[in-house]
């Protein structure tokens, strides 16, 4: 059973100009997304910076408005073209990319993981108090520091205080976008198992959203690979890391970095071969006949955006 469902999702954001400052292109942030994440799993959202993985991401939890499309959560409508209905904040969080300014600082952790709790549910300060106790030693932090400020905390730390904010009210899906990238590597794999302890512990559906490939080969069962607002590959982890089929996927699944010498070595070789055949004609192509690349089924689990051939 799915429980997020994206059909054609478009972000365009205006480009004003003139002495009236009147619209004069939109950029196209996401371009026709849609997306299906089963119930319980972890699904993975990969691209390089601009490629619109975050926006897509913003975009469910309402940060960004949609220009059109649809979002529907456990088969309800619960958005359409930036229309956001009631009730969705307690079902989705988000987990945000970097600990240190996600957390205001000036307010102390008790008070930072209630705000949640304080919006939709009427606690008494004890049961209030209690509470965040409880979520700040699920996510393996002493209860005695709910009343520290976030600058005494760790970088892995923090990350963990946003994820009790996140889990504070039970909801069903959590959008994670980058959550690791600005935490030492010594730390994020900490980071990473622990998120999916709580998702088991707590029946938890993940959208991961990540550049890193290693990261997300760690987490998820499904990815879905984006360019220029665009899915260009989707399938199952396996099909993603043992048969990419576009370019680009192809260029992202090289690029990662491999202990074995003799395999690094290997790697390169593929990376330039990939490099030669994006800088030469994917890339072009992609830019003057974008909207001619759909996605089409392979496999009964994996799907690649192919051009029309003429």
């Amino acid at each position: 059973m799915s429980i997020l469902r994206i059909e054609d999702l478009r972000v365009h954001f205006p480009i004003k100009g003139g002495i009236f400052g009147r619209t004069v292109d939109h950029v196209k942030a996401v371009d026709g997304v849609s997306l299906e994440i089963e119930k319980g799993t972890t699904y993975g959202l990969v691209g390089e910076s601009g490629s619109g993985k975050t926006t897509t991401g913003r975009a469910v939890v309402g940060l960004n408005h949609m220009t059109t499309g649809k979002v529907f959560f456990e088969d309800k409508q619960i958005m359409n073209f930036g229309k956001r209905k009631s009730g969705l904040h307690k079902d989705v969080q988000m987990i945000f990319q970097d600990p240190y300014s996600s957390l205001n600082g000036r307010k102390r952790v008790l008070d930072i993981i209630a705000e949640p709790l304080r919006n939709f549910e009427r606690l008494s300060k004890a049961e209030e108090r209690k509470r965040v106790q409880e979520l700040l030693e699920l996510v393996g932090l002493s209860p005695e520091s709910i009343l520290k400020y976030p600058h005494q905390f760790s970088g892995g730390q923090r990350q963990r205080i946003g994820i009790a904010r996140a889990i504070a009210l039970k909801p069903k899906l959590i959008i994670a976008d980058e959550p690791v990238s600005a935490l030492d590597v010594s730390v994020q794999a900490q980071v990473l198992n622990f998120l999916q302890d709580i998702q088991k512990e707590l029946d938890l559906t993940l959208l991961f959203i990540s550049h890193d490939l290693g990261v997300i080969r760690h987490m998820c069962e499904r990815i879905g690979i984006m360019y220029k607002g665009r899915f260009v590959e989707e399938g199952t982890t396996d099909d993603i890391f043992h048969n990419p089929q576009h370019i680009y996927t192809k260029r992202l699944v090289a690029a990662i970095p491999d202990i074995d010498p003799k395999q690094r070595d290997a790697s390169f070789d593929i990376r330039q071969e990939v490099e030669v055949e994006w800088n030469e004609a994917y890339n072009k192509y992609f830019d003057e006949h974008g909207l001619a690349y759909q996605l089409q089924p392979i496999s009964d689990t994996h799907l690649v955006a192919l051009p029309e051939r003429g």
